[in-house]
């Protein structure tokens, strides 16, 4: 799979376990190993444009997806997976940092953007939220996907709850 991860923030993150938390959700969605997604992790500012310009919102938000090719996982198990660019995600650690910090439990900035790297790559998979059933398929996913890859790691605890609307 080739993920790249570009701090453009000036912030410090975790890289690798962004690259690392990606590779393994899509891995898990049975995404094709040539697939292709990046990961971009700016500043409020910057964010904050993005968020008008597409959106049509006001101030900086947490992730961002950017479909490209529309794949899709294979619906069933010997199904070959599709191959081609996913997309792009998304991050902003300023509005990451303040979630970990407001959640209910507690949680650090890099904890947040493997949260949100994970649900960016739902969102390029053509996971949404807009309705309470789907909400609860994608969150429901976001957090199996997460708790996985915290156990294959050897995290122990509760894995963030999800912040993202």
């Amino acid at each position: 799979m080739s993920i790249d991860v570009n701090n453009e923030s000036g912030t410090a993150v975790d890289e690798q376990a962004l690259l690392d938390v990606a590779r393994y959700a899509l891995a898990r969605m049975r995404i094709h190993p040539l697939a292709e997604l990046s990961v971009i992790v700016v500043d409020s500012d910057a964010m904050e444009q993005l968020h008008r310009q597409w959106m049509d919102l006001p101030g900086p938000t947490d992730v961002m997806s950017f479909p490209m090719d529309e794949l899709r996982p294979p619906a069933k198990d010997d199904e070959d997976p599709p191959q081609g660019l996913l997309g792009d995600i998304v991050l902003c650690p300023e509005v990451a940092r303040r979630q970990g910090e407001e959640a209910p439990t507690a949680h650090s900035m890099d904890e947040e953007l493997q949260l949100l790297t994970v649900h960016g790559v739902l969102h390029l998979l053509g996971y949404d939220h807009e309705e309470p059933e789907d909400k609860v398929e994608m969150f429901g996913l976001q957090k199996a996907i997460v708790d996985g890859w915290r156990a294959e790691r050897g995290v122990e605890g509760p894995s963030p709850a999800p912040t993202t609307r």
